[in-house]
């Protein structure tokens, strides 16, 4: 058998940690080796007797020891380390992750404050927890307005509606503006269309098209974020951009611009808008049935027959039914002439956006 490793010195202040001064640490380890000690043989192994009682009266006062008393007088027993000492330390554990996000948080601001100071048009943000405090910050700092593009991913860098819910509504409490540019690929689904349907309602102005280049976010005209490298896979480390005034900020607004006039614009009401020629529609406006004017709205943003059916949670065949009576009443052949109708005729309060 090979020679017995014996363990190593302990650390006698290790317990300082978790709140135990030196003589407490001491007594409380002579209390796990020695159950029954009085205080007396605790203060014989070379402890001052008062230091000693002080450590005792405290180690029973917080639940690590329990004090017994016999004839011969009062002996301690230490309470169980894990039982006793668990909770002291997860909440330690817990101070300590809060400090390190505290440290996180300052070091993000300090280099974001160096980045400022010396001029330099654009910063790096690496890993995606800086990149989201950095999105929520700017979108809480903003004053006036809030410009996204949204592809249809999950990403650090640009994250959902869904995700960012609470911050929007936030923001549209501070009476922020919100615009948005959204993939038509997030009305084929009916929990994300109802969420940006609900968005509209509230204020914010979302723009449907077919896809977008880059994921990014435009805070005022102060700063924007978005990803370094538009094709990096989502599994990688995500690093991001954030660009502050500079001509390339303004070419990123220009180009949320482009997008948002060109697409098409999501409505959360009905519409109202009178024909283009002020010629009476084919079919009133206000003959319509409300899930007709669904139908139309959505057919006019691109969706096929079954993502109207599963979004209105309607059946396939009701869609097609109700389509083809549209296409028949508007004396239109087709889906395409019938949203062309819809648009001329005021059905779907058709309006350009303004920039």
């Amino acid at each position: 058998m090979g020679e017995r490793t014996s363990p190593g010195p302990v650390d006698p202040v290790l317990l300082a940690l978790l709140g135990f001064d030196v003589v407490e640490e001491a007594v409380y380890r002579s209390l796990v080796e020695q159950p029954g000690s009085a205080a007396a043989s605790l203060a014989a192994a070379g402890q001052d007797m008062e230091a000693v009682t002080r450590a005792l009266e405290g180690l029973v006062d917080r639940g690590l020891a329990s004090a017994e008393h016999h004839d011969d007088g009062v002996r301690y027993r230490a309470a169980s380390p894990v039982l006793a000492l668990g909770p002291v330390l997860e909440s330690r554990r817990a101070d300590l992750y809060r400090v390190e996000r505290l440290v996180s948080e300052l070091a993000e601001s300090h280099r974001a404050a160096q980045s400022r100071l010396s001029g330099a048009p654009v910063e790096v943000l690496t890993g995606a927890a800086a990149i989201r405090r950095r999105l929520v910050a700017m979108q809480r700092d903003a004053r006036y307005e809030v410009r996204s593009l949204v592809p249809a991913m999950d990403s650090p860098v640009v994250i959902s509606h869904a995700d960012n819910l609470e911050v929007e509504l936030e923001s549209v409490r501070r009476g922020v503006a919100l615009r948005s540019v959204v993939e038509r690929a997030w009305l084929e689904d009916p929990a994300d269309a109802r969420l940006l349907a609900r968005l509209v309602t509230l204020g914010e102005r979302i723009a449907v098209v077919d896809a977008l280049p880059v994921k990014l976010v435009i805070a005022d005209h102060d700063a924007a974020l978005l990803p370094l490298d538009p094709e990096r896979d989502e599994t990688d480390e995500p690093v991001a951009l954030v660009v502050h005034r500079s001509g390339l900020l303004t070419a990123l607004i220009s180009l949320f611009e482009q997008y948002f006039t060109r697409g098409w614009q999501l409505r959360g009401g009905p519409a109202t808008a009178a024909p283009a020629d002020g010629g009476e529609p084919a079919v009133p406006h206000a003959a319509l049935d409300p899930v007709d004017r669904q139908i139309v709205a959505l057919l006019h943003v691109g969706l096929t027959d079954a993502a109207i059916a599963r979004q209105l949670r309607i059946g396939h065949r009701t869609v097609q039914r109700r389509l083809r009576a549209l296409m028949e009443a508007a004396g239109t052949a087709t889906r395409f002439q019938l949203g062309w109708h819809a648009a001329v005729a005021g059905w779907l309060e058709e309006r350009p956006a303004e920039a």
